[in-house]
């Protein structure tokens, strides 16, 4: 039986930038299951498809865990995961303390099991499309280890 992917999020570029880069973040069940999407013949002409609506080839890169967070097309490596959980850490703590703090009395009727099942929902949509894109892009000259601060 065919493989398939568990699901799949299109990464834009920043707006306001030239970058033409666009990603598609796949998640799989196991290397297996990745391998056997990559080999399949569905996958095979969905890449014949569109082939004709890019303008360069492709790039895989296997991700595990934070470095979902800290793509970067102009990065061979990712950080140090030293310094992704860091970063991860500066972003997580000030917003779980935002929200918690912000909605806390909105919550208080819920059992504790649902209003954190709330409260996290929130804080891992901000992290997602707010928080980490924010930090990746103002701490990027440290993340990839350069003195370089503007680009």
């Amino acid at each position: 039986m065919e493989k398939a992917s568990l699901g799949a999020m299109l990464i834009r570029p920043l707006s306001g930038t030239q970058n033409r880069i666009y990603g598609i973040l796949r998640s799989f069940a196991s290397e297996k299951d990745r391998e056997a999407f990559y080999n399949s013949i569905n996958f095979r002409k969905w890449d014949e498809s569109v082939k004709s609506l890019v303008e360069e080839d492709y790039t895989c890169q296997n991700l595990h865990g934070l470095e979902a967070f800290f793509t970067d097309p102009g990065l061979i490596h990712h950080p140090p995961r030293w310094k992704m959980a860091l970063v991860t850490w500066i972003g997580v703590w000030p917003t779980v303390y935002a929200i918690s703090s912000a909605i806390s009395s909105q919550l208080s009727g819920l059992h504790s099991a649902l209003a954190t099942g709330v409260v996290t929902l929130i804080v891992v949509l901000a992290l997602t499309w707010a928080v980490m894109p924010v930090l990746t892009r103002l701490l990027r000259s440290w993340l990839r280890g350069t003195a370089d601060i503007h680009e």
